[in-house]
């Protein structure tokens, strides 16, 4: 498994478009960040989630776990990358825990340069900054949602093998369909694997993120909806993985 994990991490070290995401991420962040403390005026209350909790890389990790496995039909290397591991659960969950383990060092990265960012220009404005702790403990949370959110989408892509057809779908239910649900359904759209459950792990208030005043689950409930959707994509996929013809 060690070996079938580094061959992934290589494969995603390796990839132009990894390379090409990550700085879009990183940069995107950054811009974030910088409208916010040029824009706005954090009080004590809110600089840590205004500020601080400005980190794309979830959103774009999970793209990326989405391009990462679906490319393996797109690009025909299924074939030669099951061959080299004829374990097709393992190949899957292989994949599953390089995007998760991308996620983590993708947010931790980008928490580190905006908190070096925010934090100079907070400092010039004479704005208030959070405790070193509170900070620290945001990072954590940032990186544990891009975590979940990578392995979510080697799933996601896993099911829909179509490349394109897959992160289009992904962004309808994640800038449609979710907010649909939230709006009309809202004791469902607390369970929404992309919006509502992210947010409440990471116990950001709802209306903080575009989600009114629903009822958010606690932190640790949240936690556990979202691995269990992780749980219930992984299962999925490699029962359909290991049914599959490759081509």
């Amino acid at each position: 498994m060690s070996a079938l994990l580094k061959a992934e991490l290589l494969k995603l070290r390796t990839t132009r478009t990894f390379v090409a995401l990550t700085a879009v991420a990183i940069g995107t962040s950054l811009l974030i960040v910088v409208l916010v403390t040029l824009l706005s005026e954090p009080t004590e209350e809110t600089v840590l989630t205004d500020v601080y909790a400005s980190d794309t890389s979830s959103l774009f990790i999970l793209i990326l776990a989405v391009i990462g496995i679906s490319g393996e039909w797109r690009h025909h290397t299924i074939t030669s990358s099951l061959l080299a591991a004829p374990d097709r659960l393992r190949f899957l969950a292989a994949k599953t825990l390089a995007f998760a383990i991308a996620g983590l060092i993708l947010s931790l990265l980008i928490s580190i340069s905006v908190a070096i960012v925010g934090s100079i220009i907070l400092s010039v404005r004479d704005l208030p900054l959070p405790d070193a702790g509170d900070v620290v403990a945001q990072w954590a949370r940032n990186g544990l949602i891009a975590l979940l959110l990578g392995a979510f989408g080697v799933g996601i892509g896993a099911l829909i093998r179509n490349q394109v057809v897959a992160i289009v779908a992904l962004l309808v239910i994640a800038f449609v369909v979710e907010p649909a649900i939230v709006a009309l359904v809202p004791e469902v759209g607390r369970f929404a694997p992309l919006s509502a459950l992210p947010t409440a792990i990471q116990d950001i208030p709802a209306e903080d993120v575009g989600l009114g005043d629903l009822d958010l689950l606690a932190p640790g409930l949240a936690l556990l909806a979202l691995l269990g959707w992780i749980a219930a994509a992984f299962g999925i996929s490699g029962a359909l993985l290991r049914r599959r013809d490759l081509e």
